[in-house]
């Protein structure tokens, strides 16, 4: 078959739209891949502020108070309790000890429904709210407050309007042995141990610090029942921790802290603690 010159330019020209059509869908082709280049750029932005949240929840786990219940009150009520022996002269050792043991550590439920941190019932004249509670009797009336720190303020009244009372206030402020056998022989409790407990929880968690700091004088020392030869004289090196001493010395790091004086589980670099291994097994 004979091509004629005509015939052959308009073949040619035909090959050329065909070029041209592969070359627009090529451009296509690059735009999609353009989209998808920015999605995965994408990706990693998120996943970093994922971490970011990650982080955070480790955080907020990892940091939450290994304090026990007794301690975590202390915290939260000594500066009530502080305030009420500057007012009225009650050894805030004293008001903390009895708020522990009446509130169960502030979670009883007088003191949970009702901020009434002391147990004390309503008694002739109470105009205030009030809420009933088995205690001696079946549903007795005790005193509902807005706030436990109205508690505190009326265990002050309670104490200082009463004149069962009175010879309370004839002994030194920072004795609280004596506050706590004045308040059983003036009847605030029945519990022949009522003085006993006060006492020990005084002296496990150094409330008498919180008396020494209102009257501005440098506490008392406990008295020891161990044999002074039997202590050990530490000075405090890097890396040394309350418990990794108490654990060396078979002790506990609350009698360090009782015999020291300390009242958080911090210790100085340099500073000397008074430990008393424990040698009964």
């Amino acid at each position: 078959m004979k091509i004629t010159f005509k015939t052959f330019l308009i073949l040619f020209l035909a090959s050329g739209l065909l070029v041209s059509c592969g070359s627009k869908n090529k451009v296509v082709t690059t735009k999609k891949r353009s989209r998808t280049t920015k999605t995965v750029k994408k990706s990693p932005d998120e996943r970093s502020v994922v971490v970011k949240e990650t982080d955070e929840k480790v955080t907020r786990t990892v940091t939450p108070s290994d304090k026990d219940d007794v301690s975590i009150y202390i915290d939260n009520f000594a500066a009530d309790a502080m305030k009420e022996m500057q007012l009225y002269k009650i050894p805030a050792s004293i008001t903390l000890a009895q708020g522990i043991l009446e509130s169960g550590s502030g979670k009883g439920r007088l003191a949970v429904e009702a901020n009434n941190h002391f147990g004390v019932k309503c008694h002739t004249g109470w105009t205030g709210n009030k809420i009933y509670h088995d205690d001696d009797e079946d549903q007795e009336c005790f005193r509902k407050y807005k706030d436990a720190s109205y508690s505190y303020r009326d265990h002050s009244l309670f104490l200082t309007e009463r004149s069962r009372y009175r010879d309370l206030f004839k002994l030194d402020a920072d004795d609280y042995k004596a506050w706590a056998k004045g308040l059983k022989d003036a009847g605030y409790a029945t519990d022949r141990r009522y003085p006993d407990k006060l006492i020990s929880l005084i002296e496990r968690y150094r409330l008498d610090l919180y008396d020494a700091q209102v009257l501005g004088k440098a506490p008392k020392a406990l008295s020891r029942t161990n044999d002074d030869s039997s202590q050990i004289k530490h000075t405090v090196v890097k890396g040394d921790t309350l418990y990794g001493l108490a654990t060396k010395h078979n002790t506990t790091v609350e009698r360090i802290k009782l015999i020291n004086g300390l009242r958080d589980n911090s210790i100085s670099l340099g500073s000397t603690l008074l430990i008393e291994p424990n040698t009964k097994n």
